[in-house]
C-alpha cells in the first residue's frame, strides 16, 4: 500500500470535510453554521464581526466576536434586500476598525453568499458578476436563491445609481470621458 492509503480505497475513502469558512476577501469570510463554532479559526482569521444570516442558527461561542443576525429564511420571498445597507455598513466599519467577518448561514451557499455578494458590490465597488465571482472562487457551492439573486440585481441598480461601483459603464452604456 502507498503513502497514506492504509487500510482504505480510493472508492471507500470520504471526501474530506470542507472547512466551516473560506477567505473571499481580505478581511471576509463565508461559511456554514459550523463556522461560528470554531472558535480557534475565527481567533487566527481575526474575526471580530460574525454576520448570521438566519432566524436559527446559533451565534458565535468566541470571545470578542460580536454578532449581527439577519433574520431571514433562505427562501426566496423573503426581503434580504432590506438589510443589505445597514449590514454591509457593520460589516465595514469592523473591517476598518482592524478585525474581519465572517458571514455564515445554515449551509453557507445562499444567504450568506448573497450578503458576501452585497459586500463586495457596495464596498470594494464590484459588479454583481464580478462580486459574485470571487464568492463563487472561493466557495464552490454558493449559490443565492433566485429571489435573492434577484434582490443583488436591484442592489447593483441602486449603487450603479449611486455612482459606487467604480469602473463601470453608466446607465444606457455610456462611459464618461476622461479628462
Amino acid at each position: 500500500m502507498g503513502p497514506g492509503g492504509a487500510g482504505r480505497r480510493g472508492a471507500e475513502a470520504a471526501p474530506p470535510a470542507p472547512p466551516p469558512f473560506v477567505r473571499v476577501a481580505p478581511a471576509l469570510f463565508l461559511g456554514n453554521a459550523r463556522a461560528a463554532g470554531a472558535t480557534e479559526l475565527l481567533a487566527r482569521a481575526g474575526v471580530t464581526l460574525c454576520v448570521n444570516v438566519s432566524r436559527q442558527q446559533p451565534g458565535p461561542r468566541a470571545p470578542g466576536v460580536a454578532e449581527l443576525r439577519v433574520p431571514v429564511f433562505d427562501d426566496p420571498a423573503e426581503d434580504l434586500l432590506a438589510h443589505l445597507e445597514p449590514t454591509c455598513a457593520a460589516m465595514e466599519a469592523a473591517v476598518r476598525a482592524g478585525g474581519a467577518c465572517l458571514v455564515f448561514c445554515k449551509n453557507g451557499r445562499s444567504r450568506s453568499a448573497a450578503v458576501c455578494t452585497a459586500y463586495l458590490m457596495r464596498h470594494r465597488g464590484l459588479s454583481l458578476a464580478r462580486a459574485f465571482q470571487m464568492v463563487k472562487s472561493a466557495r464552490s457551492v454558493a449559490q443565492p436563491n433566485e429571489g435573492f439573486w434577484a434582490q443583488l440585481q436591484k442592489y447593483e441598480e441602486a449603487l450603479q445609481a449611486q455612482s459606487y461601483l467604480r469602473g463601470q459603464p453608466r446607465a444606457l452604456g455610456v462611459v464618461p470621458e476622461s479628462s
